[in-house]
């Protein structure tokens, strides 16, 4: 391999870099301008909350879809198609006049991210082999999405502030017309090569159909009761579906989903453990913002600053964790990144009503900050190990939905969990401030306990390091080519 083409790859990688960055930011970049937002378009109160949910909600619901269409339709191809999508649906959204426009736009934005993600991965997986390069790679990767939600949240603040809340939309205009000039010339394209490419439409509609719904579901259940006949209806109509997918995948020939990769140990523990880390840490980002804001009565840019000790703390211990990874595999380092987080939240739980930020809060902080640089790099680093070539863009696309889904689970608990709590508490004449504290203490201790299950689930379904899983390639027993038989 010649200095130029290597020098090229990372320039593509760049680029790909800055893509996923756009699509992490805009998951929380939002949240600190809601209540702008609602007062200049004159949102209901019942509608705002449906700025964060329609970007997620087709976020995680086309996760699978965008990545089997990379796959089959060109990798490269795909990732432009959803990077217009996702920069013509921010300009719209900058420009939007009424709360319905706005709310399709910020659907139709997280259509564009399921689409670009998963293409973006694959990409990366396939320009680096297995090995130093590749966790090196995905060791970027990883710290960049770890970051960028504290990231938006910063610049969400910032940005409203100072310029106004159209700018947070606007921010993407550019960055993603300059990505999309630039992707032909620099960003190499694969496919899966074959006779039979055929695409699983029923798969493709009854998977879709089943997670959309799940996602719904889950999301507005702490506004509706989890016993509600809406939530439990949404509910078993996602089993309805799911269970569909799952008859329609065993049996047709070319599946959206082939339950055979599965089979990959290493990659079933790193998909369980991306669940818990989006249902842990996802929803501790959530929760400890509102008692931030809600109980010490921080700004929404003194929020996002506050965050920086958890990003900073990640991103200067990505290199650590991206070495570790390469000597000692990814199955222990991703156990102690998610204990980390785990005895992050925990510590969390003795914050009082009138806690300082020094004193209270940046120890849990920088703690749970770190576990995330050891849990988001070796979990992106198992999650494509041992896939091939053919089904990379499947690999991208489920270990984004895993994260989506665990961030969505997660976020939908702690609600509940710390309005049922605070609730409780002032039924028994708690005042209103100790109340809060308790609700997010209990909520703090349910988001601890969940991240504390990863090691134990990764222990149990990871049964051989990465280190093993090279030396088999190194002797011709590749997962994936079992896995390419099998399909």
């Amino acid at each position: 391999m010649t200095a130029k083409s290597h020098i090229n790859r990372w320039y593509a990688f760049a680029l790909l870099g800055v893509s996923y960055f756009m699509t992490t930011i805009d998951l929380t970049i939002v949240n600190v301008s809601l209540p702008t937002i609602g007062r200049d378009l004159h949102f209901s109160p019942t509608n705002l909350q449906w700025l964060v949910t329609a970007y997620a909600l087709t976020f995680g619901g086309f996760l699978l879809l965008g990545g089997r269409a990379a796959d089959l339709l060109g990798r490269r191809r795909v990732l432009m198609l959803g990077l217009g999508l996702f920069t013509a649906a921010s300009l719209a959204c900058a420009l939007a006049a009424s709360e319905a426009f706005l709310i399709v736009m910020r659907a139709v934005q997280g259509l564009g991210a399921a689409i670009m993600l998963p293409a973006a991965l694959s990409i990366v997986m396939n320009m680096f082999q297995e090995g130093v390069e590749r966790n090196k790679a995905l060791g970027i990767w990883g710290g960049l999405g770890a970051g960028g939600g504290t990231v938006g949240l910063i610049a969400g603040g910032l940005i409203t502030r100072f310029l106004g809340w159209e700018y947070i939309f606007y921010l993407n205009v550019p960055i993603g017309a300059v990505a999309l000039a630039l992707a032909p010339r620099i960003v190499p394209d694969s496919r899966v090569v074959g006779t039979h490419r055929r695409f699983d439409v029923p798969g493709a509609i009854t998977g879709t159909a089943g997670l959309v719904l799940l996602v719904e579901a889950i999301s507005e259940a702490p506004r509706y009761g989890w016993g509600s006949t809406r939530t439990v209806g949404l509910l078993a109509a996602s089993a309805a579906m799911l269970a569909a997918f799952l008859i329609i995948e065993t049996r047709t020939e070319d599946p959206l989903l082939p339950l055979s990769i599965f089979r990959l140990r290493t990659l079933a523990g790193a998909n369980v453990a991306g669940l818990l880390l989006g249902a842990s840490f996802f929803a501790f980002v959530f929760a400890g913002t509102l008692y931030m804001q809600e109980v010490l009565h921080y700004s929404a840019l003194q929020t996002g600053l506050a965050w920086l000790a958890a990003s900073v703390t990640s991103m200067a211990l990505a290199g650590v964790s991206q070495l570790l990874v390469t000597r000692i595999g990814p199955k222990i380092v991703m156990a102690i990144g998610m204990a980390l987080i785990g005895i992050g939240i925990i510590w969390a739980t003795q914050v009082p009503a009138d806690g300082h930020f020094l004193a209270n809060l940046a120890g849990p902080f920088v703690v749970a900050g770190a576990g995330t640089a050891f849990s988001f790099i070796p979990i992106s680093v198992a999650a494509l190990m041992g896939v091939g070539e053919r089904q990379s863009g499947l690999a991208s696309g489920l270990l984004n939905t895993s994260l989506q889904f665990g961030a969505a689970i997660g976020t939908a608990i702690a609600s509940t969990v710390a309005v049922s709590r605070t609730a409780a508490l002032l039924r028994a004449g708690d005042n209103p401030a100790t109340a809060l504290t308790g609700g997010f203490h209990q909520t703090f201790w349910v988001l601890g306990a969940i991240a504390l299950l990863a090691p134990l689930a990764v222990f149990m379904i990871v049964r051989r390091t990465g280190r093993s899983q090279a030396a088999d390639q190194r002797e011709g027993r590749e997962p994936h080519r079992a896995l390419a038989a099998a399909n």
